[in-house]
Parts: structure tokens; C-alpha cells; sequence
């Protein structure tokens, strides 16, 4: 027999092997379109843009949230024959702020993925030391080093 238990804002249910033998009776309701506590993609069916979708990581949220509104909807919305060729000025703001904080929006040379940072720190300083010696010194006393051992 099946048992309901109310805990706060939780309803728990306990079935029995019997209760999962017969088939569900269950009403699958209806989405409303109009819920705004919905999930949906990135376009509302009203073709106006879901600000609040994870899709977008936040960028709508953070401190250049704004800029990346102006610069989104410009495009969204834009009517040219190349799409957003008009909002070049809202994407300049939008990367003049992103620059602001790099921390929050690393410049594509500037990431790093973790597991390889130790590596290219290191063929860095490699590369360092080796660019740093004189090139011409090093010719020279390899080819010293060659004369002695032919004069021997």
C-alpha cells in the first residue's frame, strides 16, 4: 500500500512492489509557453532573446552584462544583409569592458589549459635560456672544442 508523508516543503512517497507492477496512471501536464520560471533556449517563442538561459554563462549578469545585452541584441535584432554589420560599436564596448577584467574574460592567447601549464612554463624558460646565449660564442667553442680533439 502506498504511503504519503508530508516533511515541510517535501512530500515523500513510499510504494510497494505491488504498486510498481501496475502501470502508471499519472497526467503528464502541459507546459505553459508563458511560464517565465521555464527553461527554454536562447529565443523565446516571441523571438525575443532568454536572457536568464545558462547557455550563456552569465555573461548577461556580469560587469560588462550590459555592453553584452546592447551588443547580443544588435545582432538578434539586426536587419542587414550582413547580419550585425551595424553593431560594431556595441561589440567595441563590449570588448573594451571584457579587457577591464581579465580575470573574469581571458584574452584567447592568454588561456593556458592547467594540464599543460607546467609544460609551456617550462619549454618557456627553455627557450629563454637558450635565446639568451650568444649564438656565436656557442659556434666558437663547439668549433674549438672540434680543432682540439682533430689537432689530438
Amino acid at each position: 500500500m502506498t504511503t504519503v508523508r508530508q516533511e515541510g516543503k517535501d512530500k515523500i512517497i513510499f510504494v510497494t512492489k505491488e504498486d510498481h507492477a501496475t502501470p502508471s496512471n499519472a497526467e503528464l501536464v502541459e507546459e505553459d509557453p508563458d511560464d517565465p520560471y521555464e527553461e527554454r533556449g536562447l529565443i523565446l517563442p516571441s523571438g525575443e532573446i532568454n536572457w536568464s538561459c545558462p547557455c550563456l554563462g552569465g555573461m548577461a549578469s556580469g560587469p560588462c552584462g550590459t555592453e553584452f545585452k546592447e551588443a547580443f541584441s544588435c545582432f538578434h535584432y539586426s536587419k542587414e544583409e550582413l547580419k550585425g554589420s551595424e553593431c560594431l560599436d556595441q561589440f567595441r564596448a563590449m570588448q573594451e569592458c571584457m579587457q577591464l577584467y581579465p580575470e573574469l574574460y581571458p584574452q584567447e592567447e592568454n588561456k593556458i589549459p592547467e594540464a599543460n601549464a607546467e609544460q609551456t612554463s617550462e619549454d618557456a624558460t627553455a627557450s629563454d635560456s637558450k635565446a639568451t646565449s650568444d649564438p656565436v660564442q656557442d659556434s666558437n667553442s663547439s668549433q674549438a672544442s672540434s680543432g682540439s680533439s682533430l689537432e689530438n
